[in-house]
């Protein structure tokens, strides 16, 4: 794949720009982890390549995995470049922490018309790191937001548990699991602990052409199918700017990608790795397949719409 990189100090944004062989003015500024090059990205522009599009991965940094005051103004950037190469419609997906990130994003910048958020929240968080502190993994950060807007942090909810007890909460919650990590207790016990400030929820009835919110009731990261639901009840409570799908899934695991996207990462063996990852992948193994196929279909079908 023909790609080119970005520099935050040169270009006022990270990420790697893969150009679609097949000539085309849509574009999908893809969340697909922590760095912009890394195999999932690259299997992730592969999709969107399919699908007809140019593919814009960005990340916090190389190898970025912390969420502290990420700027929102840099997809703003980063679209300014794009309008400038020769794209004309913009499209962001996200999933699980930058699945908020991308919704933030869509209801910021109304440039962008076409909008994913798989296993979204519908509110922002605590800014935290990940990494190596005093035994723990993942701590959050005093004070600090995951996402800002023009140099201010946004309003967030703060994680009721604070390092370490955060990391021991999740270690806690994940051991004898047979997923590789959960952390619900840390969302659940978040926000019995306090309401939500509206401040702190995502605009997303700012949230300009089409919408697709995407999550399951047994991710055992956070509760994705109620965050769907709420936001559902949010946009039929206020006007709104998009026409938009809300599914809550039963079965699908924190892993809610388009089947396809992951056959590109794994093309033999997918359902029986996912069953190392998530005990719902092992329990409900077809059911959780048939959600991904759905998902790649729906994704699908709103990108050829789109365009």
């Amino acid at each position: 794949m023909k790609k080119q990189f970005f520099e935050l100090g040169r270009d006022g944004f990270w990420g790697t720009y893969y150009e679609n062989p097949e000539k085309t003015d849509a574009v999908m500024i893809g969340l697909f982890g922590d760095d912009s090059n890394s195999y999932m990205a690259k299997c992730g522009a592969k999709w969107c390549h399919r699908q007809g599009l140019n593919v814009l991965a960005m990340s916090p940094g190389k190898k970025d995995y912390s969420h502290v005051n990420y700027p929102l103004d840099r997809v703003e950037t980063a679209i300014q470049w794009l309008k400038e190469h020769g794209n004309h419609k913009f499209a962001i997906m996200g999933m699980s922490t930058v699945g908020m990130q991308a919704l933030a994003a869509a209801a910021y910048i109304p440039d962008i018309t076409l909008t994913f958020g798989l296993t979204a929240s519908d509110f922002v968080w605590q800014g935290f790191e990940k990494g190596k502190k005093d035994g723990c993994g993942e701590w959050p950060v005093p004070g600090a937001s995951t996402l800002s807007w023009r140099g201010e942090p946004l309003p967030y909810m703060p994680f009721v548990y604070q390092h370490p007890q955060y990391w021991q909460k999740i270690q806690e919650e994940t051991k004898g699991s047979g997923d590789f990590e959960r952390s619900t207790v840390i969302f659940r016990d978040s926000e019995a602990a306090r309401e939500h400030t509206e401040e702190e929820m995502i605009p997303i009835e700012r949230i300009h052409g089409r919408l697709i919110l995407i999550g399951a009731d047994d991710d055992g990261l956070w509760e994705a199918g109620k965050y769907v639901r709420r936001m559902e009840q949010r946009l039929k409570e206020r006007p709104h700017e998009c026409v938009y799908d809300a599914v809550a899934y039963e079965h699908g695991t924190h892993f809610v990608l388009p089947e396809s996207m992951l056959r590109i990462a794994l093309p033999v063996g997918l359902k029986f790795v996912l069953r190392f990852v998530f005990k719902a992948a092992k329990e409900y193994p077809n059911e959780c397949e048939a959600t991904r196929k759905d998902i790649d279909r729906r994704l699908s079908e709103a990108i050829k719409e789109w365009k």
